[in-house]
C-alpha cells in the first residue's frame, strides 16, 4: 500500500481529475454513463438524436432512479463526494478504482481526525477534529463507491487484500452490538393517539399514519409510499384495499412484492382501518398518494406525497407529548424513538406465533424478527435446567 503514491503520480496523467465539492450528484444521470456502458449523449448530439432515441433514454434514466430508493442514491451522492474531498486533500486521484486508494480511505474513515471537512478555502482542511465512522457506516461508503465506481464503467474489487483485509481489522477492532431504537408498546400509541386533535385534517391524518404503521409493522417508506389504488403514481411503492374484515395492504418492498394484511381493531378509535376510511372521507382523496401533506393552516389537503421524514417526526412529537419514557432526558429520548419504533412495536406487542410476526414484518428468517423483539422473553427456553444444572 506504501507504493501508492509512486503509482498515483505516473497515473496522473491518464486519471480524470477528482470532482469538486461543488459536483453534480451523482443520481444526475447526466454526469455518469447510461445503462450497458453507452455514455451520456452531450446536448449537442441529443440534438441531432431521432425522437425515439430521446425517449428510450429519457425512459432508460427513470429505470435507473427506480432502481434504488431517492434515499440510497443520496447517500450514494454523499459518499462519493466525501470520498473525492478526501482524495484532494490527500494528493491522490479518485479515478481510475484503485483498491489501495480505497483501502486508505477507510483506514482515514475509522480513525478518529483522520478525515476533516472541507471549509471551501482551497485547503481542504478546516481544522475540525470528525469522529471516527462507525463500522456500518465505512461499510454503506464501500457499497457506495462501488456502485459510483460501476456507473462509470470502472469495477472496484472488494475482495482485493488491500480493502477486505483492511475492512476485516476495522470490523474486528472496532465493531459494537448494534444500537436499536426503542419500541412503541401498545399502551404507548394508545397515549400517543390521545395527544393528536381528532377535529383537524392533519389530526386525522396522523392518527392513520401511526395506526397503519404499527399495525402492519411498515418501514416509514413504505407508510408515505402508498397510493389509493395500483398503477396510480410512478413513484408509489403499494396500494390499500378495504374489505368488511380489514385491509389489505400490497407492497413494493426491500424484498420483492408482499402483502401486509391489517385487521379491524377491537374499538373504533384504535383502529386502523376506520383510521384510514375517516382521513380518505374527510380530506376527499379519490386518486393518488394516501398520505399528503397538509396546507393553509391545516384545512386545505396538497396534491404532494408526505415525505418519509414526516414519520419519524410524528413519532418524535407524540412520543414526547405522551410522557413515554419521561426518566430520560429530552435530547436522549428524541435519539432513542424514531419511525422505526413503530415497526419494532408490533414485533414486541403481538401475542402471537413468531412466524406470523416474520411475515408480516417481510422478514426471511425468524432471527430477523428477533431482533425487533425488545421486551420478548430471552430465558422462555432454559438451556441450564434442561442440561440438568
Amino acid at each position: 500500500m506504501t507504493q501508492i503514491i509512486d503509482q498515483n503520480t505516473k497515473n496522473e496523467a491518464l486519471e480524470s481529475p477528482a470532482p469538486s465539492d461543488s459536483t453534480a450528484p451523482v443520481d444526475d444521470m447526466s454526469a455518469v454513463q447510461t445503462p450497458a456502458g453507452l455514455p451520456s449523449p452531450s446536448p449537442a448530439a441529443r440534438a441531432g438524436m431521432p425522437a425515439q432515441l430521446k425517449d428510450l433514454t429519457v425512459r432508460a434514466r427513470a429505470y435507473v432512479e427506480a432502481a434504488s430508493s431517492a434515499n440510497t442514491r443520496k447517500a450514494y451522492a454523499a459518499d462519493w463526494k466525501h470520498f473525492n474531498a478526501w482524495c484532494r486533500r490527500s494528493g491522490l486521484a479518485a479515478l481510475p478504482a484503485n483498491p489501495q486508494t480505497v483501502g486508505l480511505y477507510i483506514t482515514a474513515c475509522a480513525t478518529s481526525g483522520a478525515v476533516t471537512g472541507d471549509n471551501g478555502s482551497g485547503s481542504g482542511m478546516s481544522g475540525r477534529i470528525v469522529k471516527p465512522n462507525s463500522v456500518a457506516t465505512i461499510e454503506r461508503r464501500l457499497s457506495s463507491l462501488s456502485w459510483n465506481y460501476s456507473q462509470r464503467g470502472q469495477a472496484l474489487d472488494r475482495k482485493d487484500r488491500h480493502i477486505a483485509t483492511v475492512m476485516a481489522g476495522i470490523r474486528n477492532t472496532h465493531a459494537r452490538p448494534p444500537v436499536q431504537k426503542e419500541a412503541v408498546m401498545a399502551e404507548d400509541i394508545l397515549a400517543m393517539l390521545e395527544t393528536i386533535d381528532r377535529g383537524t385534517l392533519r389530526g386525522l391524518r396522523d392518527r392513520a399514519m401511526l395506526l397503519t404503521g404499527y399495525a402492519g409493522g411498515l418501514r416509514r417508506s413504505e407508510i408515505v409510499g402508498l397510493d389509493l389504488k395500483p398503477d396510480q403514481t410512478e413513484d408509489g411503492r403499494g396500494w390499500i384495499e378495504i374489505f368488511d374484515k380489514g385491509m389489505l395492504v400490497t407492497l413494493r418492498g426491500k424484498t420483492g412484492w408482499r402483502e401486509v394484511e391489517i385487521g379491524r381493531g377491537s374499538s373504533d378509535a384504535t383502529c386502523p382501518v376506520i383510521a384510514v376510511q375517516t382521513w380518505i372521507r374527510f380530506a376527499k382523496l379519490a386518486h393518488g398518494p394516501l398520505f399528503r401533506r397538509v396546507n393553509g393552516r391545516g384545512k386545505e389537503v396538497g396534491a404532494d406525497r408526505l415525505n418519509d421524514k414526516e414519520i419519524a417526526r410524528l413519532v418524535k412529537r407524540t412520543v414526547k407529548a405522551a410522557g413515554i419514557r419521561g426518566d430520560l432526558g429530552e435530547v436522549e429520548r428524541v435519539l432513542k424513538f424514531s419511525g422505526h419504533s413503530l415497526r419494532a412495536g408490533l414485533a414486541s406487542s403481538a401475542e402471537v406465533d413468531e412466524r406470523y410476526v416474520q411475515r408480516q414484518l417481510g422478514h426471511s428468517s425468524a432471527e430477523m424478527t428477533r431482533r425487533y423483539q425488545r421486551r420478548r422473553d430471552r430465558f422462555r427456553i432454559n438451556l441450564s435446567k434442561a442440561a440438568g444444572l
